[in-house]
């Protein structure tokens, strides 16, 4: 097995750090890794930034569909009146 991979139940895989999460160019040793949220590296600061502002755009969309989301299910809301009815022959 590499030193380079982790294994799991048999399943080998990458080590996280071993590529950029966005251009998926490999990260090497002695250079600069950008992190984000944790632990998402990137290559360089462009890429990093690049995946920030789509986050935040995604976060953006996601926030403007609840919202209306919301408003129709207010708008959709039905009354009912409820009381006695005496019918009579």
């Amino acid at each position: 097995m590499s030193s380079d991979l982790l294994s799991y139940a048999g399943y080998e895989e990458p080590h996280f750090l071993e590529a950029c999460t966005l251009c998926s160019k490999p990260l090497g040793y002695n250079t600069d890794i950008f992190m984000y949220r944790g632990n998402t590296p990137f290559c360089s600061q462009e890429c990093r930034q690049e995946q920030i502002e789509s986050d935040e755009a995604r976060e953006r969309r996601w926030k403007v569909s609840s919202k209306k989301s919301k408003e129709c299910s207010k708008k959709s809301t039905t009354t009912v009146q409820t009381g006695t009815l005496v019918a009579s022959n």
